[in-house]
């Protein structure tokens, strides 16, 4: 029981760690850049914020109880311009984030083998959660990756910076072995 609650608490831990990358990134932008796209196949930012958004709240909201792809979802609506200012934007992402921490804060170890189901394809708890924790970050990776294209020269680096590998290493080999989640260290680093 100990590693399912240890489980739910990594995971909580690396959702925020990728929150916290994404916030990093779109602060680093100017307003109209969050809303940029170079040709129309290509998404911008507030476009796959707004898609993260749905796919949230349709997986998340009643996450035990009904299908992850609730019928009131639009999810070609979340790839047209979605939102017209800077401010509605950061209010559809923390809704987004708040359905899913409110969601796993409601688990416990007993339920990690319940079954739930997305479009009708039964997964465990567990499973499911792992399905977004590998959805979120791919997407918040394009939001991070654009954003730096964007800002350029300009970019403040979110990771270890170009040409500091050895400085970074050298550090944390100076210190104890622990053990800990590396987000408690990285969460400081680039807030």
């Amino acid at each position: 029981m100990e590693t399912e609650t240890k489980y739910l608490d990594s995971v909580r831990k690396m959702f925020l760690y990728y929150k916290t990358l994404g916030e990093k990134a779109m602060e680093q932008l100017e307003p109209e850049q969050l809303f940029y796209t170079p040709d129309e196949d290509t998404n911008s930012i507030a476009m796959i914020v707004r898609h993260i958004h749905g796919n949230m709240l349709s997986r998340w909201t009643d996450f035990l109880t009904s299908d992850g792809e609730k019928d009131w979802r639009d999810r070609d609506a979340e790839f047209e311009q979605p939102v017209e200012n800077k401010e509605l934007l950061l209010q559809l992402w923390q809704e987004g984030w708040d359905c899913l921490l409110k969601a796993l804060d409601g688990l416990n170890e007993d339920q990690m083998s319940s079954i739930v189901y997305i479009r009708n394809e039964g997964h465990t708890v567990t499973e499911a959660i792992n399905r977004q924790l590998a959805h979120y970050p791919y997407h918040i990776g394009q939001i991070v990756f654009f954003a730096k294209m964007l800002k350029k020269e300009k970019w403040n680096s979110l990771s270890i910076p170009k040409n500091h590998s050895k400085k970074y290493n050298d550090g944390k080999f100076a210190n104890e072995k622990t053990i800990r989640n590396f987000t408690d260290e990285e969460l400081k680093r680039i807030k």
